[in-house]
């Protein structure tokens, strides 16, 4: 399909893409997905623990025209968060505002930019982390990476810390080439330094052993055999992409302002935060966390896992 400009519209619609701000963007057609029965026998395994909702949608999931009636293809985008800031005790992604609203809304702003260079309103939807979409599938299809061994997708520019996003639509638009490659090799430091065992092999992880489920999605109380392993980490943890040679080599500096540290976080180590926490009214945790990933735990959650950082201290 070429565009008046001379460009072809997928031309157009990725250079629209990164106008928007995001890191890379590929574009995958719909189908049968790929990794929809691995995921249903990860289910099947226990390893999702409390996350009930993973398992709804899945015949959508199997199918990813299925989402959206009529859709064909999906832009699919990564936007970077930032992985040369220092660790602390609260995990890169969630230090400053979510990116669920940020992302949507770019997403949108390209499908209205999509319907102004067809010359129509295309149907279609945005889906960051939402909805019943194995987006690491489309993501690999689109060309943006391979599996890292951590379950983490990978790219070969600039590693993995960086959100997933994608606008299904009803539109032909020609795919870039799938990442057929799988660059791990033999590296398995991600699976060595993780401390609580969490990989039952490789890209098998046993969400119930990870410390990122443990203070984010676990509703109850964390085992007592984990709580020392959690260590400092009060929301969310890192390690198994800290210590990812991809990441190591070619990680970059945060550049988007929406992610940057908020007052509540900022320059506060694992004790301070913990002591703040635990002292907090609801009140004032709205006030502080409002508009961020870490609202996700409550303030139960985070007051459970600053005591457990505190006991760990």
């Amino acid at each position: 399909m070429i565009a008046p400009e001379g460009r072809t519209v997928e031309q157009l619609i990725k250079a629209q893409a990164f106008g928007l701000g995001f890191d890379l963007v590929g574009i995958a057609p719909l189908g049968p997905v790929e990794t929809a029965a691995e995921f249903e026998g990860w289910l099947a395994s226990g390893y999702a623990g409390d996350m009930a909702y993973l398992a709804r949608g899945a015949e959508k999931r199997a199918d990813s025209r299925r989402p959206v009636p009529g859709a064909k293809s999906a832009i699919v985008v990564a936007l970077d968060y930032g992985g040369r800031e220092p660790p602390g005790p609260v995990a890169r992604y969630a230090r400053g505002d979510d990116y669920h609203d940020l992302m949507e809304s770019r997403l949108r702003e390209l499908h209205r930019y999509v319907d102004r260079i067809v010359g129509r309103e295309v149907a279609g939807k945005a889906y960051v982390d939402t909805g019943p979409i194995l987006e690491r599938d489309l993501a690999r299809r689109a060309g943006l990476g391979w599996f890292g061994k951590n379950t983490m997708l990978i790219n070969p520019r600039i590693g993995s810390f960086f959100f997933l996003g994608e606008l299904l639509l009803d539109l032909e638009l020609a795919p870039d080439a799938p990442f057929e490659a799988d660059r791990c090799g033999t590296c398995r430091r991600c699976l060595e330094a993780c401390p609580t065992d969490a990989f039952r092999d490789a890209r098998v992880l046993d969400a119930t052993r990870c410390i990122s489920y443990l203070t984010i999605e676990l509703k109850g109380e964390i085992d007592d055999a984990l709580k020392p392993l959690v260590g400092e980490r009060l929301y969310g943890c890192d390690i198994c992409q800290e210590v990812c040679p991809w990441n190591i080599s070619f990680s970059r500096t945060l550049a988007e302002p929406a992610f940057r540290e908020r007052t509540a976080i900022a320059g506060k180590n694992a004790r301070r935060l913990a002591d703040e926490i635990l002292a907090m009214t609801d009140e004032e945790f709205q006030r502080a966390f409002k508009g961020s990933p870490i609202k996700r735990a409550k303030l139960r959650g985070l007051k459970r896992n600053a005591a457990v950082v505190r006991a760990n201290g």
